[in-house]
């Protein structure tokens, strides 16, 4: 099973968590046009690879952070709070 990292409780289970999606997603103005509104609400990237993700320690603190994880291996390489810059990428 893969564990998770949280910033303040420890590694857990990752049934413990729930991911958020895309860290880097910005909301349009709320004047924007449909067409707009609905690449925002529908389409997301499906990378193959290092892909930064917001989780929640659902059952657990209840606390919201950022996760680098591979979407192949699984394999997390960073673990970062929502307001912080990401870390560097690995060489």
């Amino acid at each position: 099973m893969m564990q998770i990292q949280c910033p303040w409780c420890g590694p857990r289970a990752a049934n413990e968590f729930h991911c958020g999606g895309t860290t880097s997603i910005a909301r349009p103005p709320l004047d924007c046009d449909d067409v707009t509104w609905g690449r925002y609400l529908f389409f997301r990237e499906n990378p193959k690879g290092d892909h930064a993700e917001r989780w929640r320690h659902t059952f657990g603190c209840g606390q919201w952070f950022n996760v680098r994880r591979n979407t192949v291996s699984h394999e997390i390489d960073a673990v970062y709070g929502i307001t912080e810059p990401a870390p560097r990428s690995k060489p």
